[in-house]
Order: C-alpha cells, then structure tokens, then sequence
C-alpha cells in the first residue's frame, strides 16, 4: 500500500464521518444483518482508503454506494453458495444483478417469470425498494401508492418468488 501523508488521512476522517452512515445503512439494506453490515461498512472504506491516491474522490458518494452494493451483492452470492439461508429479497438482488453474460441470459428469462403476471410498477417498486435501498414509504412516494400498498405488492412479490423457489 502507498504511504498516505497526514493531510490524506485527515481527508479520508473527514469522508468517514461524513459517508459512513450512508454506506452503514445500504449495507443493512442488502444484508439485514447489523454485525455483517458494519463488517462490510468498514471493507468498503479499507477498500476507499487503500486507493486514495488513484481515486478521484471530489465526489464520493457514488463510487462508496456502488462499492457498498457489491461487496454486499458479492456476500450474499457466498452465502448462497455456501447454503446458507437466503431470503426471497435477496434472490431478486442476485437475480437482478447477474454479471456474466451466461448468468444474465438465464436471469433475464428467471425475471420475466417473476415479472410475467406483474403490473410495470410492481417492477419499479421492487427496484427502488431492494436493489436501490428505498424505505417503503420513499419508494411509495416515487411511484404514487401509498404505504401499504407498496408494502402488500412487495409481499406478494416475495410470495410468487418462494414458489418458484419451491418448484
């Protein structure tokens, strides 16, 4: 790792003050789980912090979100693999969030099964609420439903989701 001068660390403090609760809270969008998303918090600014001399970081907050959904992405992918429990949100992530262009090719047909029997919205709601991180009332808000409804088509979503994961 490059050496970093003081003025450098002073700067990189000051990102962490600044973005930590932003990254903290879309990693326990994605992963639920306080202990895990407080681990991959810190993995996210070490990963920031050891590049600091070839980013850009005049404008942060982006490339902390992005990099804060992939780690996030990349650990729910493992635990997966591993067998471990995964719910039906997080299938739609990994769904959604195929990388390879086999893998986005079987994922395309997987979502227009999901999404066959779905109205556009139900879509965009499932967008805005698990893939980018919306509380239920900012996503309700964004796609002009109130509350309960977004939250009864989520439920409803994640339904049709388990029994396909069941068949």
């Amino acid at each position: 790792m490059e050496r970093i001068n003081s003025a450098d660390r002073m700067a990189f403090s000051r990102l962490y003050e600044a973005y930590a609760p932003m990254v903290y809270r879309r990693c326990m969008a994605l992963l639920k789980d306080e202990a895990e998303a407080s681990d991959l918090m810190q993995d996210v600014f070490l990963r920031i912090y050891a590049g600091m001399n070839r980013l850009n970081l005049d404008s942060p907050s982006s490339l902390l979100w992005n990099t804060a959904t992939r780690l996030c992405l990349n650990r729910i992918r493992d635990k997966k693999r591993r067998g471990l429990d995964v719910d039906s949100c997080e299938l739609l992530l990994n769904i959604a969030c195929a990388d390879d262009e086999q893998e986005g090719y079987e994922t395309r047909g997987i979502l227009a099964k999901i999404f066959s029997r779905e109205q556009e919205s139900t879509r965009t709601i499932a967008v805005l609420h698990y893939v980018d991180g919306m509380t239920l009332e900012e996503t309700a808000e964004m796609v002009g439903l109130s509350v309960s409804g977004v939250r009864k088509r989520l439920r409803a979503l994640q339904a049709r989701v388990k029994n396909l994961e069941v068949k």
